[in-house]
């Protein structure tokens, strides 16, 4: 890690230099995002059919598009979505650079997992088969 200087006193910092209090407040507004069904929903969407305009995602939700647009203007907000005017129409994209943090931050969980996993498969084949009757 780096120390970075806001005349403070030191701060820790990312290897790139970003603060960790930054870092940490960007990781919390992503991971507030995705808290929500409707907007992973958006995010799938978006992954699975491209870049689509406001009305076209609304169509796929029981709910007002003021409220879509709340949605939207978190998933914004947080990075995961770009919003591109076209005429009078919003186009929204997918911006998948957040969820690379977020994968980041799974990993060591996942290795942890996987190494639990084969203890068990580990401990499993050790012990002795049942003999049948």
């Amino acid at each position: 890690m780096t120390r970075t200087g806001t005349g403070t006193g030191p701060e820790v910092g990312t290897p790139d230099g970003v603060p960790v209090e930054t870092l940490a407040a960007r990781e919390d507004q992503t991971f507030a995002a995705l808290a929500n069904a409707t907007r992973r929903e958006v995010l799938r969407l978006l992954r699975e059919q491209g870049p689509q305009p406001v009305q076209a995602l609304a169509d796929h939700f029981a709910m007002r598009r003021p409220s879509l647009s709340e949605h939207l203007k978190v998933l914004r907000e947080a990075g995961l979505v770009s919003e591109e005017r076209a005429g009078r129409q919003r186009i929204y994209r997918l911006e998948a650079a957040p969820l690379a943090d977020v994968q980041d931050w799974l990993h060591p969980y996942e290795r942890f997992w996987r190494d639990r996993l084969k203890g068990l498969g580990d401990l499993l084949d050790r012990m002795p088969d049942d003999a049948e009757t």
